[in-house]
């Protein structure tokens, strides 16, 4: 299927590693013309555009940049006024209930990743809106419809993002913007592992039992930052040209059931 991506500008933040690298890589073998790759590690991008320019035509331009800074953030926003589509992917807010997530851990996970989110978006959509095309993607996580004790300060930030997708887009088509978002379940990834140890040590009183976690996911597994980046590639391109405002659940079903784990 030609999902129509060939020619066309993203910028990915968070292009570093897990999703993020994996969507770099999916619109690489669309065929699109650049690549903007935004994350805080210079070695990283520098691998990632090495690895894609060996095997791709595909033009990647580093931004090795953290987008909490405004002065930083603005500056690639004013260098990238020509893209086609945004992809917000950078953030990690930390895990753990409302006793153990500290007022500074929450604040500086939501800076990163909701008002990231926010400012990126509210940059993008003006000038998308202004010239009448353009999509903004947004990563979220099924944690914000699946509300969990232990991940309070991402359940939280992440309905929020919900929320604010859903607000924006509700109108945007008018304008020849789309607005939308994914929300991946757990994804096989060294953040998941991290996440699932804390859990075990919760649930089975031993972090080292992690693994045993994963045969609750349906089909006994986590999902792969590859599944991911082919479904947020077809969300972003000319045949979903209709799919707006809304939120795309990828978690195997675990939203449905109503559990975490």
């Amino acid at each position: 299927m030609d999902l129509e991506l060939k020619g066309k500008s993203v910028l990915i933040t968070g292009a570093s590693k897990g999703i993020g690298k994996a969507c770099a890589i999916a619109f690489a073998k669309e065929e699109v013309a650049t690549i903007h790759a935004v994350a805080r590690s210079k070695d990283e991008l520098e691998d990632l555009s090495k690895n894609i320019q060996e095997s791709y035509d595909v033009d990647v331009k580093i931004h090795p940049l953290d987008v909490t800074d405004k002065i930083l953030r603005d500056n690639l926003i004013s260098n990238t006024r020509d893209i086609d589509i945004l992809i917000n992917n950078a953030g990690a807010i930390p895990s753990g209930s409302i006793y153990a997530v500290s007022e500074e851990a929450w604040r500086k996970g939501w800076e990163l990743k909701v008002f990231g989110y926010i400012e990126m978006t509210r940059a993008y959509y003006t000038i998308f809106r202004e010239r009448g095309f353009g999509v903004i993607l947004n990563d979220i996580g099924n944690s914000g419809e699946n509300p969990d004790f232990d991940y309070v300060a991402g359940s939280t930030g992440n309905s929020a993002l919900m929320t604010f997708t859903k607000a924006i887009g509700g109108t945007s088509l008018d304008y020849g913007v789309r607005v939308l978002a994914v929300n991946p379940g757990p994804v096989d990834t060294g953040r998941m592992e991290k996440m699932l140890r804390q859990r075990a040590g919760v649930i089975l009183n031993d972090e080292g039992r992690w693994e045993e976690l994963l045969g609750r996911f349906p089909g006994g597994r986590a999902s792969t930052p590859e599944e991911i980046a082919n479904a947020i590639a077809f969300l972003s391109s000319p045949a979903a040209s209709y799919i707006n405002g809304c939120v795309v659940t990828i978690d195997g079903g675990i939203s449905a059931r109503g559990s975490v784990v």
